[in-house]
Formats: structure tokens, sequence, C-alpha cells
């Protein structure tokens, strides 16, 4: 069974792996599907599982599958030199260092909303590099660069799943794209932050990241739980969509524990993991379906609410404070504003804000997804982005803030 299954999937030639059906084969089975009809019945398309004497009842509902390069063979054809591997063991200890209050700069996550075109995001991490080295002193900055985006029904997932943003889901091009664009953040001395939503991609591209994230539809997931516990940066865990605390507190706690679970290796074989567990985990406020959970009265609660729980680590000496999501609303004018409300806050010595997180682009606002020569340059496809010139006022009035709060 194993030979022949290797047949099917490896090229004899040169081993190179092979797609699981040939391009006529692809056509008919498309074709069934654009005509309503059920491509295991309506064509003669031979599937390996019946090659190989396994039951029909495997892969119903899967069309293809691609075997792509190895973690270990991508890290090894676009590895982190000398200068990014000091710059990510610094700046995490940097971020832990702000979340248990020694290091009494703000933590600042900033950046689009996602990535979807390399190229613009460089662009605007040159520029942030430049204003960082001015606000260094009272900011600790951090560039948002997310390339997985969790949707509540359908739509774009992101670069790593669909990096021509045209249906066509090339994720080898995907993945190779997203690490060769932290490579670049990391070469303007910037470090990197993203969200995770599967226990795969980390493979390819944790070694780059410097903080992550777990969104507010997965804080309740035990395989993020889990995934977390083995992360070597700080892991942020939102609210619910509901605005409850409790799950992300939970997460916290669970995630600082020791956990075995089913993985990949960097060779991408099975195997069964046993992680020592995160303490750096936190919670991160992003607002709820019910609205905005920034203000004052809500932060109170919340670290009322972390000290009655389990949760130990930074969730002991406050949180991040998400400026866009359902704090905003989804709208950028209104994003700007409740990064003015937090600065002033910060300046009158508000306790339990460690950092903010902000969604910016080069242009503001966003446009509908489509294939970047029918885009406008620097804008989001997905929520809505403060533009540049904004996001350099908003950062310089936070640093404005920070020192002040020196003062008192």
């Amino acid at each position: 069974m194993q030979q022949q299954n290797e047949v099917r999937f490896a090229s004899p030639e040169n081993g190179a792996p092979e797609p699981l059906n040939r391009p006529e084969e692809m056509r008919a089975i498309r074709q069934a599907m654009d005509e309503g009809k059920n491509p295991l019945t309506a064509t003669d398309v031979p599937r390996w599982e019946d090659q190989v004497g396994v039951s029909r009842i495997v892969n119903r509902r899967v069309l293809e599958f691609e075997v792509l390069p190895t973690p270990a063979q991508v890290l090894s054809d676009l590895p982190l030199n000398e200068r990014a591997q000091e710059l990510v063991a610094r700046s995490r200890d940097e971020i832990r260092a702000c979340l248990y209050g020694q290091d009494d700069r703000l933590l600042v996550i900033v950046g689009p909303c996602s990535v979807h075109d390399p190229t613009a995001a460089l662009d605007y991490a040159r520029r942030l590099a430049a204003l960082k080295a001015d606000l260094d002193d009272h900011l600790l900055i951090v560039m948002r660069v997310y390339f997985e985006k969790p949707r509540t029904t359908v739509g774009w997932k992101g670069l790593i799943n669909d990096p021509d943003i045209d249906g066509s889901c090339n994720i080898r091009k995907g993945l190779l794209l997203a690490r060769r664009t932290l490579l670049g953040v990391l070469d303007e001395g910037l470090a990197a932050a993203t969200e995770f939503l599967e226990p795969t991609s980390p493979q390819y591209i944790s070694d780059a990241i410097s903080w992550g994230a777990i969104g507010a539809r997965n804080t309740e997931s035990q395989v993020h739980r889990e995934l977390a516990s083995g992360m070597s940066m700080p892991f942020g865990f939102k609210n619910a969509t509901d605005g409850s605390i409790k799950p992300a507190a939970d997460s916290c706690f669970a995630a600082a524990f020791e956990h075995h679970f089913l993985s990949i290796n960097l060779d991408g074989r099975v195997i069964s993991a046993e992680t020592k567990g995160n303490p750096d985990c936190h919670l991160v406020l992003r607002g709820s379906s019910h609205g905005p959970n920034y203000d004052a009265a809500s932060v109170a609660q919340a670290l009322a609410d972390l000290k009655a729980s389990k949760a130990s680590g930074p969730s002991e000496h406050g949180l991040i404070i998400d400026a866009a999501h359902g704090n905003c609303g989804k709208n950028e004018v209104r994003e700007a504003e409740v990064v003015e409300e937090i600065a002033a806050r910060v300046a009158a010595g508000e306790q339990g804000i460690l950092g903010i997180m902000m969604e910016s682009f080069i242009e503001g606002g966003n446009q509908k997804a489509a294939p970047l020569d029918q885009l406008v340059y620097g804008k989001s496809i997905t929520d809505k982005c403060l533009s540049w010139n904004t996001t350099e006022q908003l950062l310089r009035e936070l640093a404005h803030a920070v020192a002040v709060r020196r003062w008192k």
C-alpha cells in the first residue's frame, strides 16, 4: 500500500511531488462542480484511495492534495541572519519587560489589518522604523504583520491562503511570501507581531515573531491554548466576541502549563509534542458584539476579573487595549479617537494599561479585495485602517503621554 501511494505522489525521475490528479482530471472535476454535480459520481477520475485499496468512505469531500515544502526546507532556504535573530531575541525580552512592569514604555503593536501586498507592507515598515527611532525612549513599537484572517463566514483568508487574491489559493507561494515579508520587516530593524489561526503555519514563521495573538473567535480553543503553551514569545488572548473576559483569563492560565498533543515537527513528520508552558500570556481587550470595552470602568473590571482568576504572569500587572475592532466599530475615524482617549488616560497615570494595538496602513480606510493590479496601493482589503499621517500623529501623542506620566 505504501509503495503504490508513493507512486501516486512522487515522480520516479526526480522525486518531486505530483498533484493528486492530472490536469485533465482536474478539469473534469471542476467542470462537474461548476455544473452542480458530484465529481465523485459524475466523472471517471480515479482516486488514489481506491487504487491502494482504501475504502471510499475517506476523503469524500477532499478535492486535491498538494505536497508542500517542509518547514525545515523553507527555514533553510530563507533563514534568519544573525542580526535578525538578535533582534527577535532582544525584542521578545523587551516585550516581556513591558508586560511585567519592568520597562515603563508603552507597548504599541501597529500595522495593517492584514498584509496583502508585501511591497506596500515593507514600504510601511520603512516609515515605521524611522519613526520608531525617534520614539524609542517612550514606546516599544512592534509591527503588526498578519498573514491569516479569521472570517465570520467566508472571504479572503489572508496572504498565506490566497496570495494572488483571486481564489487560486496558492498556499505554497503564500508561505514563502509571508516568510520573505517577515525577513524584510526584520531587516528594517522592526520586531513583528502576528495572529496564529492554526498550528501548522507557525512552524514556517514563528522564529521571526516577537509577539503572538489568539483572536476572539479562538480564545476558548484547546488547540490554541496548546499552541501558545509551546511558543517562545509572549502571547495575547483577546476577550471573546461577546465581551466576556473569563475565556481569555482561562486561556492564559491553561497555556502556562505543560501540554501533550499531536503536532508536526520541522521535517513535516507527525509527532507527539510536549510543551513547557508559556508564562507570558496576557489579556487583550478588543471590544465585543455589544460595544467597546476600552473605557476606564471596563479596564478596571477586566483587571479585577483577572485578579480573581487563576491567571498569573503579565495578568497580575495589566492588559493591552486593541483600539480597533469592537472598540471602534471598525471605523478608522473612531479608532483615532480611541487612541487619543487612551493617550490622555496614560498621561493621567491610569494603571494597568501595558500596551495598545492599532490597525494602520499607508492609506486610510479600506477597499474590496481584488488582485493587486486592481487595488489602490497601501490600502487595506480587510478592516479599515488609520492612514500613515494619522498614525504618525497618534504615535507621537502616545509617546508624549508616556513622558508626561513619568513626571507624575
